[in-house]
Formats: structure tokens, C-alpha cells, sequence
């Protein structure tokens, strides 16, 4: 499956592109378990807050994504916050499949679910809502428990690598 030419491209995706490069972009990780009590888990950049009250999120997955089984069928999912100290771990979880969950950086929490250690912070979940768009999914979650990990500075994505943001305006 190869990539498509300029002249290939539809309207706007050129544009799209250019655009999100250049847009910065906390990161987390979102992690669940198969219904066979497999972890699965991935890096977003989608994350957002949608409601204080009650605690709502949400988080964007590509349905061809390989933890989008998983997102499907379950109920639950943990949400973390990445800081400057976790690039590796948010480079571990866009790696390979089969090494996300090898070594000692996570730990089972509620429901089972795989909480992540070193993180600024954790959440979990219950899925309340999936929006089906195009080939993706708009996951809304509302919080039900968390716990804060150690400060940190933010660790952002942007121009296609992970950041740590400047100076204070």
C-alpha cells in the first residue's frame, strides 16, 4: 500500500497535513485490556476534555488501529498524561504491538486495566459513547477514578517529534 502522489491527494489534505505539523499537541497514552486479558494501548494526541460535570473526555482512534478491537469491545479504558520524563514510554506504546506491554513500566489497576507508572497523571474510565466518522471513532469517556503522578514539564507533539515547550510568555 503505497502513498498517494500530490496529483493523487484530495482537496485539502496538503493543507491538513502543513496544518496539524505545525499545531502542538499534549500527549497521552490510552490503554485497555482484549477480552482475553491482553493489555493493549496507544499513544493520542486527540485527547481533549469535553465537561467538568460530569468528568467527561474524549479521544479520537483510527478503526483499522490495532488496539480499536479492544476499544470496541470493552467498557472501560485508562487515560495517562505523559510528561518530558515519559518520551520513552510514549515511544514504546507508537512502537511495535507486541512490545507495549514488555518490561516493568506498568502495573494492573481498576478493571484490570493496564496503569502506566512514572506518569503525570491517570484516569479511568467507562466508555459512555463511540461516534462513528469515516473510518474512525470519536471515544467519549466519563471519568470515574484517577490519581495524580509526579510534576513535570508537558511533553507535546509537534513538527512530527516529541517536545518539551519553551520558555513561560
Amino acid at each position: 500500500m503505497g502513498s498517494a502522489t500530490p496529483e493523487e491527494e484530495p482537496d485539502g489534505l496538503s493543507a491538513f497535513k502543513h496544518a496539524f505539523r505545525r499545531h502542538a499537541a499534549g500527549v497521552a497514552a490510552i490503554t485497555a485490556i482484549t477480552p482475553a486479558g491482553k493489555p493493549v494501548g496507544f499513544t493520542a494526541t486527540s485527547l481533549a476534555s469535553l465537561a467538568a460535570v460530569p468528568p467527561l473526555a474524549t479521544f479520537n482512534i483510527a478503526r483499522v488501529a490495532s488496539a480499536w478491537p479492544a476499544i470496541e469491545s470493552t467498557d472501560y479504558v485508562a487515560i495517562h498524561m505523559l510528561g518530558s520524563r515519559n518520551k520513552s514510554l510514549a515511544e514504546k506504546l507508537a512502537g511495535a504491538n507486541e512490545l507495549r506491554f514488555v518490561g516493568d513500566h506498568w502495573r494492573p489497576g481498576p478493571h484490570a486495566l493496564p496503569i502506566l507508572e512514572g506518569v503525570t497523571a491517570w484516569m479511568v474510565g467507562r466508555i459512555v459513547e463511540r461516534l462513528y466518522v469515516a473510518a474512525n471513532a470519536v471515544i467519549v469517556v466519563e471519568i470515574e477514578e484517577g490519581g495524580p503522578g509526579e510534576p513535570d514539564d508537558a511533553l507535546i507533539y509537534h513538527e512530527r517529534a516529541y517536545r518539551r515547550p519553551g520558555e513561560r510568555l
